[in-house]
């Protein structure tokens, strides 16, 4: 205990000694004398960090490599700081196939209003800050009026009585078409918005080992099934676009929002300006753009160079177009399944009854009991239990 007790003393008076041996040399300094700077301009244990007249120090520009790791041993900064300036390095990769694999990082860049920053670094920012929060609150606030729609109105339609007489709304091929987009469409959906919004709802459910290999899959998935959707777009927008262009009854439409506020829809073609409207801005136009960026992704446009900066701009076009599309589609499932009577057996079997196309489509019903739509006439499904009488009558 003794000799414990001396031992504590003695550090301390050596740790009072050293305080008071410093203080008195910072006291004999001159008050503007500036802080000694490490070789090489350094004067921290930073070695990132550069005195502000570094450059002015001859000594620092002309020191080797060698010796600058004698004097500051692992210090890599001007290497960094060439990187950062988008210095080429080498690299085996051919220029042709990879013309950016000598640079490690994007170059720092000024953009207006903004610090110095990375590019890389700013699409980050904007993809975390703007596109996945305002996106996902997108699909939130339309899913959320969707349930407020239908807990207020419930299902459309059913004022007309079915008469037993089947008219064909869709053909097997329309049918096919729209299936097979529809199919691809829902893959591409649930694995983008796990792959964007997963880590918030699905993350910390399954863990991070699950969710791993769930997004791996899923990115693949998604990869495969891309360029399907491009194919089965096009024949959609091939096959119904001839009965998607506006006319004087679309107007009408929209005047009085299609009569879905009331008991009695208006009158409409094949389809109405809400569905046509839903196949230009929901289908057509965002299909488009997310084609065309998403085949930017998977690198499947010959000539490009692909480039970091333009995949990231392909990126976020990608995503906010898809962030539509996914937004306007979901007003399309709904009306298409729940939201009308009847609607999902149109599409299912291609067959309608009569009242519900007088319903929902008059005048499209008035244009094939007129014979104008020879090709869509009047006629009895196969699977359709119509009496013979009411066959004939068709």
């Amino acid at each position: 205990m003794p000799n414990r007790s001396l031992s504590r003393w003695c550090l301390a008076a050596c740790l009072a000694l050293s305080a008071g041996l410093l203080h008195a040399q910072d006291a004999a300094k001159p008050a503007d004398a500036p802080a000694a700077a490490a070789p090489g301009g350094i004067r921290s244990a930073n070695i990132f960090e550069i005195a502000p007249d570094a450059d002015k120090d001859p000594g620092y520009a002309s020191q080797t490599n060698a010796e600058r790791r004698q004097v500051q041993p692992g210090n890599n900064a001007p290497m960094w700081r060439d990187v950062g300036k988008g210095v080429t390095g080498y690299s085996s990769l051919p220029v042709t196939q990879a013309p950016e694999a000598g640079n490690l990082i994007q170059p720092f860049v000024q953009y207006p209003g903004s610090a110095l920053t990375n590019a890389g670094e700013a699409w980050r920012q904007v993809r975390n800050h703007w596109l996945i929060p305002y996106g996902g609150s997108l699909l939130f606030i339309v899913l959320l009026a969707m349930a407020i729609f239908y807990k207020a109105k419930g299902p459309l339609g059913g004022h007309v009585p079915d008469t037993g007489r089947k008219i064909e709304r869709f053909t097997p091929l329309e049918r096919a078409a729209h299936w097979t987009n529809a199919g691809a469409f829902v893959a591409l959906a649930i694995s983008g918005i796990v792959m964007a919004f997963g880590k918030f709802f699905l993350l910390p459910v399954i863990g991070t080992t699950l969710f791993g290999w769930l997004t791996y899959a899923l990115k693949n998935v998604h990869n495969f099934v891309g360029p399907l959707f491009a194919v089965s777009l096009l024949i959609v927008i091939i096959t119904f676009v001839k009965d998607n262009i506006a006319n004087k009854a679309d107007f009408v439409w929209l005047s009085k929002a299609g009569g879905m506020l009331s008991d009695h829809e208006v009158p409409s073609h094949r389809f109405n300006a809400g569905e046509k409207g839903m196949f230009w801005w929901g289908v057509t136009i965002p299909g488009i753009i997310v084609v065309a960026s998403g085949l930017v992704l998977n690198k499947l446009v010959p000539g490009l160079l692909y480039l970091r900066g333009d995949m990231q701009i392909a990126h976020m076009i990608h995503l906010a177009a898809a962030v539509f599309m996914m937004a306007i589609l979901m007003g399309h499932i709904y009306m298409g399944t729940v939201g009308v009577k009847g609607a999902y057996g149109a599409m299912k079997t291609g067959y309608v009854d009569e009242g519900w196309a007088k319903e929902h489509h008059e005048l499209w019903y008035d244009d094939i009991k007129a014979g104008k739509i020879p090709a869509q006439r009047s006629r009895v499904a196969d699977d359709a239990k119509v009496p013979p009488a009411a066959a004939a009558k068709a």
